[in-house]
C-alpha cells in the first residue's frame, strides 16, 4: 500500500543571488522517516498557484519552522522586526483553512505553531527572548547556529491531553529557539503545554474533524537521538492515517 503524502510548506528564500524556494531537510527527513510518509514540497507562491489547488492532492501539511516572522497586520498589530515573507503567510494561512475544509490534518512547528493561531484569529506577543514576565526563550544573538538550539527549558503536558497520553508524562525538555510566542490563543485550541511563565508552548483542536497539533519547539532538531522528538511524528504519522 502506497504510503500517505505529506505537504511540507516552503519559505521564500536567498540562495546566492537568486530567490528560491526552499525547506532545510531536517523538517522533510524527521517526518518522511518517523512518520513513515512520502513528501511534496509546497511552494509560497500565491501568485501562481491556491491552496485549494494543492489541498485535494495531499493527505496533511506540515507548516515549519522559519527565520521570518508572521506579518503583524494579520494579526490588528503594526511594526514589527523583520524578516517577513508575506507571500508563504499567504499560502500558509490558506493552507490551513482549506485543509481544514478537507477534513485533513494541519501540524505545525515554530513559525507553522503561529501561524496556525492566527489563521484561527488568534494574536502573537514579539518579546519572548527578553521579558520581564518571561524565562528567556532564545538564546543569545552570539552564539553559535547549533548552540541556538542547545537553548531548552521544561514544558508542562496538559493532563489528558494528546500529548500527555502519547508520552505518558507530565513534563518534556524541549530546545526554545523563538523571539515570538503566542499572544491570545484562538478560540477553539486546547492548550497542551505551558512553559513554566505560562507561555502557550503546545496546542490542538479537531476543527470540522481535521486533526491539528501545533508546538513551538523544534522537534526537527536532531531527531534521530532524542524519542521524544520522533514521538511528535510518529503522532504526525497517526493523524495522516486517520488514527488520531
Amino acid at each position: 500500500m502506497s504510503r500517505p503524502v505529506l505537504g511540507v510548506i516552503a519559505c521564500n528564500r536567498v540562495v546566492g543571488s537568486e530567490g528560491a524556494q526552499a525547506v532545510m531537510n531536517r523538517y522533510i527527513r524527521a517526518a518522511m522517516t518517523y512518520a513513515d510518509v512520502a513528501a511534496l514540497i509546497i511552494p509560497s507562491l500565491p501568485d501562481l498557484m491556491t491552496a485549494a489547488e494543492v489541498a485535494p492532492r495531499i493527505d496533511g501539511i506540515l507548516l515549519t519552522g522559519s527565520p521570518s516572522n508572521v506579518a503583524t497586520r494579520l494579526y490588528g498589530e503594526a511594526g514589527g522586526d523583520g524578516p517577513f515573507d508575506d507571500d508563504r503567510d499567504d499560502i500558509a494561512i490558506s493552507m490551513v483553512d482549506r485543509m481544514i475544509d478537507a477534513q485533513k490534518p494541519v501540524f505545525g512547528i515554530c513559525r507553522g505553531f503561529q501561524e496556525i493561531n492566527v489563521a484561527l484569529g488568534g494574536t502573537l506577543r514579539r518579546d519572548t527572548s527578553a521579558s520581564d514576565s518571561l524565562i528567556r526563550h532564545h538564546a543569545p544573538d552570539d552564539v553559535s547556529f547549533d548552540a541556538m538550539f542547545d537553548h531548552r527549558h521544561a514544558v508542562n503536558l496538559t493532563d489528558g491531553g494528546i500529548l500527555a497520553k502519547a508520552y505518558t508524562k507530565s513534563a518534556l525538555d524541549v530546545n526554545s529557539v523563538h523571539y515570538q510566542g503566542i499572544g491570545q490563543l484562538a478560540d477553539g485550541l486546547n492548550v497542551e503545554a505551558r512553559a513554566p511563565d505560562g507561555l502557550v508552548e503546545a496546542y490542538s483542536a479537531r476543527p470540522n474533524g481535521a486533526p491539528l497539533l501545533a508546538v513551538q519547539w523544534h522537534p526537527e532538531w536532531a531527531t534521530e537521538n532524542d524519542p521524544d522528538s520522533q514521538t511528535y511524528f510518529h503522532l504526525l504519522g497517526k493523524a495522516l492515517r486517520g488514527n488520531l
